[in-house]
Order: structure tokens, then C-alpha cells, then sequence
């Protein structure tokens, strides 16, 4: 099983998911219990289904699910963006930059390029704290504005960022704070 991080939602659905029960067809045809990793594999191909194509807002408990799946239990900082399109849904999720247990550097120009060229009118900013704390840090509060600022400049709103520690997803809009 290939344990490679993930980086969009195609990735997700190039890997065909299995039947739904916990059982898995190897190449010889024989049936064989699902292993743990095989298992999350599945679910994160059935929440990326869910969450492309969906309405940001009208499915909050859906996008909390998937990124609570994708990041919640990594052990290094990951920065992703969900993609939106004018009407809020979800054009894609990237995961764009992979940090340390404690941080990871974020380039605006490259997630002002990516925007531009998925043809975003809005994103969403997500990453992790693989230390277990969701509540935004002082440099997570300045980033967001730092990023808000320069999709700005191209007619891009930047909607919220959602911050992930362990199963714990906080909304730094929902804080006020975007």
C-alpha cells in the first residue's frame, strides 16, 4: 500500500474505491480482510467524492470531515487550499506546501498562481497542528491576512481557514478573525 501524501482531490478518485465492506479483492481474486491503511484510503476517497463539486457552505460538517481525515493525524504541518468556484463549490483541494512537526513555509505567490490557475473565485486555507492545539497561532492569524491581501489583488476571496489538530477543526472566521 503506498503511503505517499496525497496532493488533490484527483488523487483521491484515481484509486478506485473498494465495495464498502471491510473486505478487499487482491489480484488473484481472493477476498482478504482490509488493512487499517486500506481502510482510510477508502474513506478518504468516499469524503473527497463528497466534497467536490459540494457547496462550501451548505456542507460545513462534510469539508470538517475530510480535512479532520486528511490532516488530523499527521505528524508535520501541511498547508492546503480548497479551490471554489463563484458559487462556493469546491473546485479542488491541494495540499501545496509540507513543513516540520512544528511549522511549514507558505509562499502567497504561489498560492495566488495556483488560484489563477484553477481559475478560483474564492479559497478556503487549511492546515494542521500536529501538536493537538487548534486555536490559531499570531503568525497563522498574520498568514491569513498576508494571504487574504494578495488574492485580493487578483479578485480572489479568501473565505476562512480552517485549522486541524487531531480530531479538533476551528474556523478562524468563526473566531472572527478572517
Amino acid at each position: 500500500m503506498q503511503h505517499d501524501l496525497f496532493s488533490s482531490l484527483d488523487s483521491f478518485l484515481s484509486v478506485p474505491a473498494g465495495s464498502g465492506g471491510l473486505l478487499i479483492r487482491d489480484v488473484t481474486g481472493q477476498y482478504r480482510p482490509a488493512e487499517a491503511d486500506e481502510v482510510l484510503l477508502a474513506a478518504q476517497q468516499l469524503l473527497a467524492a463528497q466534497v467536490r463539486g459540494s457547496d462550501l457552505m451548505d456542507s460545513p460538517a462534510v469539508v470538517k470531515d475530510f480535512l479532520r481525515a486528511r490532516l488530523g493525524s499527521l505528524p508535520h504541518e501541511v498547508f492546503a487550499v480548497v479551490h471554489l468556484d463563484s458559487q462556493n463549490r469546491v473546485l479542488d483541494y491541494v495540499e501545496m506546501f509540507r513543513g516540520t512537526v512544528s511549522q511549514t513555509s507558505v509562499y502567497p505567490r504561489e498560492v495566488v498562481r495556483d488560484a489563477l490557475l484553477r481559475n478560483s473565485c474564492a479559497l478556503v486555507l487549511v492546515h494542521n497542528h500536529p501538536s493537538g492545539a487548534a486555536r490559531p497561532s499570531r503568525a497563522d492569524e498574520y498568514l491569513t491576512q498576508t494571504l487574504k491581501q494578495a488574492a485580493a489583488l487578483v479578485d480572489v476571496r479568501v473565505l476562512d481557514h480552517f485549522i486541524v489538530a487531531g480530531d479538533s477543526v476551528n474556523s478562524m472566521a468563526e473566531l472572527g478573525l478572517v
